[in-house]
């Protein structure tokens, strides 16, 4: 049940039925809002309708409003409507309203918060998507964890996501991998290799891949050409390094659907063609490529730049700053092809929606790819770009010193293995996803209000713990088909009734966060709610009336245990949102 959407229904009935505004287009009744009021004294809803279609309607705002207020009145189901300043309208709902949205998560439990807002529209989330070149570090665990809840808040809210991974094997990194390999490779063997050389991957993690080789190729590889030898290393060191990223990524919780590799792009895989070349053929069929020459970038570092007369992309056609080449000098590909045909081959699988989440040092990249998604969708295909910010890790307030592991930077494993896997992804989504993060090590351990996830954690352990004292206290036993029948008009206390319209605004929270792709909404909402009920909670030391249980008063005890089982549920469901889990217990 989600009181907000059932408002709007009603305001948008009200639209339909008054003849003023019966017969205005659609784009126009879809400007209209339903939110909670800024001031809660205002009421549980508010709207811009009369606002938005007065002009429209030929009339002034508040003249308009008080027709929709005329015709919502004549639904019975509002106690209060007024119409506020310029013409906002306000409506207060009546109590039984929220006892029925109790009843609701009652009866939905896991399901409620669900959503058909997406009508099952199919949505491409690429997340992660890190070089296959070592370990992954904490920038790449903030990405990774809030691609994972985009994706899961889009699912809830009734999208059908494919969760992928690009995995970028075909370019010049692979192949510093591969000399890097090689060179842990005679390691192995006992050479005298002395230290790893300039302009390859330092880190202890390619050790193992080192004795690897040797157990498998023994002293062979150091007879063959780098041509000879290259391949095989390649291939061998970034299975290695995946196989790494998905036990980080599973140690996380973090899930994906599809590994796609960009080598099968270019043809590398036995059977497949080379996309990209068909891609860039399909580009200059449509007069998308022309010959010409660029000027150096500006302010800024561009790999994929030369100067020299050469093919380039129509990318200001499509809403780019400067046309783009797509082969480099020597023939091969820049990144920027691969990039195009990879989006391309997403919309070929049946994604006209896709969101990639990016590092923020990619932002000067989002135009270009924004624009060659549209030519090569021939504008049907839309691409979202989610940037996340640095993320910043401190101990007590001092920045933590690199990894040995990984030679420069602290592993994201180091800090799952430190934390734990709650603690960073609730934390990773305690800002918004463009917003620089500081995550300090020391407070995520710590047991208070300060801590957040232990704070919302320990509300739903605390509420599982009164169901725990139920089945020793009361007598006979609460059933759930008792407390779905419960008189909740008992839950007249101010601190109740804060609960209960928290536990309400979930359903319309989820549906808000979807939109506009910010699960850190969903953090915020459970802080408010784990903040309500440790409140009551409190409270009901003080006031033997608002305590839980108590076996003088089975029905007062129903109605407050209906009150904990809704905030659990919502709680958990929340958590599980974010991909943290909802302890039973504090351990």
């Amino acid at each position: 049940m989600n009181l907000f959407s059932s408002f709007a229904a009603d305001v948008q009935a009200a639209l339909r039925a008054l003849p003023l505004t019966a017969n205005l287009p659609a784009e126009a009744l879809a400007r209209v809002t339903v939110e909670p009021p800024r001031d809660a004294s205002h009421g549980d809803l508010s709207t811009n309708a009369a606002m938005v279609l007065a002009k429209e309607a030929r009339t002034n705002p508040r003249a308009l409003a008080t027709e929709i207020v005329a015709a919502l009145e004549r639904s019975g189901r509002y106690a209060k409507l007024d119409v506020a300043g310029p013409g906002f309208i306000n409506a207060t709902l009546p109590p039984s309203a929220y006892h029925d949205v109790l009843r609701a998560v009652l009866t939905a439990g896991a399901d409620f918060g669900r959503s058909d807002l997406g009508q099952g529209r199919k949505i491409n989330v690429e997340y992660v998507s890190a070089n296959p070149t070592g370990p992954m570090h904490i920038g790449h665990g903030r990405g990774a964890v809030y691609g994972d809840a985009l994706a899961t808040l889009l699912s809830v809210a009734g999208y059908e996501v494919t969760r992928e991974y690009y995995i970028n094997d075909a370019g010049a990194q692979v192949d510093v991998l591969a000399r890097s390999a090689f060179h842990r490779y005679r390691e192995a063997l006992g050479r005298d290799v002395g230290p790893v050389g300039e302009g390859l991957y330092p880190g202890d993690y390619l050790v193992s891949v080192g004795r690897k080789l040797a157990e498998e190729f023994g002293e062979t590889l150091e007879n063959l050409d780098e041509s000879e030898w290259l391949p095989k290393v390649r291939q061998i060191a970034i299975d290695a390094m995946m196989d790494m990223i998905r036990e980080d990524l599973a140690a996380l919780n973090v899930k994906h659907d599809l590994f796609f590799s960009e080598a099968s792009l270019q043809g590398r895989n036995a059977g497949e063609g080379d996309r990209v070349a068909a891609t860039i053929q399909d580009f200059r069929d449509r007069g998308l490529i022309y010959q010409g020459r660029l000027p150096p970038p500006k302010g800024q570092k561009d790999e994929d730049w030369e100067d020299r007369e050469q093919a380039l992309f129509r990318a200001t056609d499509f809403g780019d700053d400067v046309d783009r080449p797509l082969m480099k000098s020597d023939g091969s590909y820049t990144y920027f092809a691969s990039d195009i045909a990879y989006h391309a081959n997403k919309f070929a699988r049946g994604f006209a929606e896709m969101i990639d989440v990016w590092g923020a040092d990619h932002g000067g990249y989002v135009k270009r790819m924004q624009a060659a998604t549209r030519a090569a969708t021939g504008g049907k295909g839309n691409l979202e770009v989610r940037l996340c910010q640095l993320v910043k890790l401190m101990r007590n307030g001092e920045p933590v010193k690199m990894s040995k592991r990984a030679g420069d930077f602290i592993t994201l494993r180091d800090v799952i293995d430190e934390v734990g896997r709650d603690a960073i992804r609730f934390m990773m989504l305690d800002r918004k996803n463009d917003q620089e993060l500081e995550f300090d090590l020391a407070r995520v351990l710590e047991q208070s209000k300060d801590n957040p996830v232990f704070y919302v954690q320990y509300a739903h352990a605390r509420s599982a713990s009164v169901f725990r004292q139920a089945e020793t206290l009361v007598i006979p036993p609460v059933t759930h088909a008792e407390m779905a029948m419960a008189d909740l008009a008992i839950l007249n206390d101010e601190l109740q009734a804060a609960l209960i319209r928290l536990v309400a605004q979930f359903p319309r929270l989820v549906e808000q966060a979807a939109l506009s792709r910010e699960p850190h909404r969903i953090v915020f909402y459970l802080y408010d709610l784990a903040s309500a009920f440790h409140g009551l909670w409190n409270k009901g030391k003080e006031l033997p009336d608002l305590r839980f249980i108590n076996n003088d008063d089975r029905k007062g005890t129903l109605a407050k245990l209906a009150l904990v089982k809704a905030t659990r549920t919502v709680l958990a469901n929340g958590l599980a949102i974010l991909g943290v889990s909802a302890p039973e217990e504090m351990r």
